[in-house]
Order: C-alpha cells, then sequence, then structure tokens
C-alpha cells in the first residue's frame, strides 16, 4: 500500500510540470539575481553617481579639488538647471563651490560660512551621502595642509606651519544637505514604506490566481461563459473588487509609517505637504498593473500548486531586481539598468518622487504611464486566454 501511495505521488508530481520545475528554478534563478544585485553591497559604487559641479570660484585650490574630485569620480554632467535635475532624482548630487572658497581654505582661521556643499537627491541613501562627504572632508583638508605648508615656507616661519591656533581640518567649511521638498525629513521609514507598499500590493496575484482556478475547477466559469457573459464583464468583475483591496492596503501601510512606527521607537513617514493626487494616481496605477498581472497569470497557469508558487515567484523577482529588496544604489551598473524593466521599480520612483521629492503630476507621468501600459498589455493577455481556460 505504501509503495502504491508513493507512486501516485509520484505520478501526480510528473504530471505537474510547470510547478515542479518551478520549485528548482526558482531558488537557483533567485541566487543568481540576489547574488549579483548585492555585488557592490560592502562597496557601494559611488564614484560613478551622476553629479554637477556649480564652481562660483575661480580660485587655484577650487580648482584643484574639483580636478581630483573628477579624477575619483568621473567627469561631471553638464546640465542648464541643476536644481531641477538634483531634485527630481535625475542627478545624485551638486557640488557647489563659493566664491570664497580658495581664500578661506588657506586663511589661518577658518570662516563660519559654508564654502563648499553638497546638495543630494531627497532619494539619495544616507550611507552614500555620508560616504561621499567624509571623501569631500578630506580632500579639502589634504589642501588645506599643502596650503597653509606653502604659505609657511614663503614667509619663512621658524614654527611649523599648523600651530596650535590653526585648525587644519576643513570640515567646518564643507557642508551637506538634500534637495528635498519643503522641511520633510528623509529617513529610512521614508524609504521603506513605499518599496514594501509596492511590493505588498503585487501579491494580490496569488490570492486572485487561486480564487479564478477554484472557479474554473468546480465549473463556475464555465456556466457563466455557456449564459452568455462577456469576457470583458467576468474581468472586470474580478479586477474591481481587488482594487478595494489593494486601496485598503495602502491605506494600511502609510498608515504603520505615519502613527505605528514612532510608536515602536522609529523614525515617523511625513506625508505633510504632499500633492495626494499625484499619490493616489500612482496607487492607482501600481494596483492597476498588480492586478493585471494577476489575472494574466491567472488565465496562464494549469493548476493551483503552478498558481500559488508562480505568483510569488515573479513578485519576488521582480522585487528583488526592482530595487524593494536590494536598494538600488548598491547594485552595479548592468543591474540598475535592469531594474528599470520591473514594473515594481516604476512604482517605486512614483511613490519616491511623491514622498521624497515632492513631485505633482508632472513629476509621476512616466512611471504612471509605464505601469498604465503594462496593466494594459496584462489585461489583453488575460483576455486572449481567459475564455479557453474558463472551458
Amino acid at each position: 500500500m505504501l509503495f502504491a501511495l508513493i507512486k501516485k505521488e509520484l505520478l501526480a508530481m510528473s504530471r505537474d510540470v510547470h510547478g515542479l520545475a518551478a520549485l528548482f528554478l526558482m531558488p537557483v534563478i533567485f541566487i543568481i539575481i540576489m547574488s549579483l544585485a548585492l555585488k557592490d553591497v560592502y562597496n557601494p559604487p559611488i564614484k560613478s553617481l551622476p553629479y554637477v559641479v556649480d564652481n562660483r570660484d575661480s580660485g587655484q585650490l577650487a580648482n584643484a579639488l574639483l580636478a581630483e574630485w573628477e579624477k575619483r569620480h568621473g567627469k561631471p554632467h553638464t546640465v542648464t538647471n541643476w536644481q531641477d535635475e538634483v531634485r527630481s532624482g535625475k542627478l545624485s548630487y551638486a557640488l557647489v563651490v563659493e566664491k570664497e572658497f580658495s581664500t578661506a581654505l588657506s586663511a589661518d582661521q577658518l570662516p563660519v560660512k559654508k564654502q563648499l556643499k553638497m546638495i543630494a537627491d531627497p532619494g539619495l541613501d544616507s550611507r552614500v551621502l555620508a560616504a561621499n562627504m567624509a571623501e569631500l572632508v578630506m580632500i579639502a583638508t589634504e589642501l588645506r595642509a599643502q596650503a597653509l605648508l606653502a604659505t609657511a615656507r614663503m614667509t619663512q616661519r621658524a614654527t611649523p606651519p599648523v600651530a596650535p591656533a590653526v585648525t587644519v581640518s576643513a570640515q567646518a567649511l564643507v557642508d551637506s544637505e538634500r534637495f528635498a521638498y519643503g522641511s520633510r525629513p528623509v529617513n529610512a521609514v521614508q524609504q521603506n514604506v513605499p518599496a514594501w507598499l509596492v511590493f505588498g500590493m503585487f501579491f494580490v496575484v496569488a490570492s486572485l490566481t487561486n480564487l479564478f482556478l477554484q472557479e474554473r475547477q468546480c465549473g463556475a466559469l464555465a456556466r457563466l461563459t455557456s449564459l452568455g457573459v462577456p469576457t470583458s464583464v467576468m474581468i472586470c468583475s474580478k479586477a474591481l473588487p481587488y482594487l478595494a483591496v489593494n486601496g485598503l492596503q495602502a491605506a494600511l501601510m502609510l498608515a504603520v509609517g505615519v502613527w505605528l512606527m514612532p510608536l515602536l521607537g522609529g523614525d515617523a513617514l511625513s506625508v505633510e505637504g504632499i500633492h495626494w493626487g499625484a499619490l493616489l494616481l500612482v496607487l492607482l496605477a501600481i494596483s492597476l498593473a498588480a492586478i493585471g498581472l494577476a489575472l494574466a497569470l491567472a488565465s496562464l497557469v494549469r493548476t493551483q500548486a503552478q498558481g500559488s508558487v508562480l505568483g510569488p515567484i515573479v513578485n519576488i523577482l521582480m522585487a528583488a531586481i526592482g530595487g524593494v529588496m536590494v536598494p538600488k544604489f548598491v547594485m552595479p551598473d548592468f543591474m540598475q539598468r535592469l531594474a528599470e524593466f520591473s514594473p515594481m521599480n516604476w512604482g517605486l520612483e512614483g511613490m519616491l518622487a511623491v514622498l521624497l521629492r515632492g513631485s505633482d503630476w508632472v513629476g509621476v507621468l512616466q512611471p504612471t504611464a509605464k505601469l498604465v501600459g503594462f496593466a494594459a498589455f496584462m489585461m489583453i493577455i488575460a483576455i486572449l486566454f481567459f475564455r479557453r481556460r474558463a472551458n
């Protein structure tokens, strides 16, 4: 009897080739993607970040600092309005050199006014900003030490160039700030809540797929088709309830960030002054993309085993590639380019544009258009295969 039952299970497994293949292929693909995405996690590619220079000082020390920075970080971009480029996240930061920088750097007493600023994209990771700032202070300090030494030699001082009253470190001259909208803080919650909100909304795939398969197996879909119910009506009857589910998900996750996180000792998600219309538009586009993907997968799979495995696998892979599980900034260049093909990345960029950069309708049009286009394509696939699976 035992051998007969084992034979039965093996036979059932052999008939579900797709589900069985997913169980083996998913870990392999996930290992490959995560290994590539985390390749530079201990050495983030901060040297390849796009930046711009606003040099208001024609002095020798200013030119020397910018030449050293260019040697380490590559050539700066040339743009007409760098403020808009940095604010929108197209450039990671701007180096602003004030007109008195060279004079201040070589003076015995450092002035109170900051002469060198790094103005960063609101979405730039704090660790990357801190690493760049430390490097900038180090370069400025080296130049200051050389300038003080040269001055001491020219004046033929008997004492060392760095007297107790002279501060060598140039840290007092260097400052950083984020080009954030208003006074909104940039913290871990502000960046993580959008990421996991997008991930959660896409997880309707598993629920919708299983529901579709149950209705097909019990014959409900076949009966509706025989009664002449249009395919578009059946599709809408499944999509609309999940739009409401996604809306509740989004409200709950935003509420957790705003009210629950401070109670647990974390930072609060700030929604003060954001464009609520733009936020609702992005959330609607994310929901449509998630439901479209769910309906397409539901119409393609044949068994519940395939549905319960394939949906979560697709979600996890899109999250790993799209910057949800692994921050995009730690990925190598080719993985960052690959992330732009993930619908989750489009949704995440739209959320960050509203919550971090204060974007309005115009600022979210591109990610929203991508999500709606993806949703439409998935809906077409769902309609084409829906009737075949219903019979």
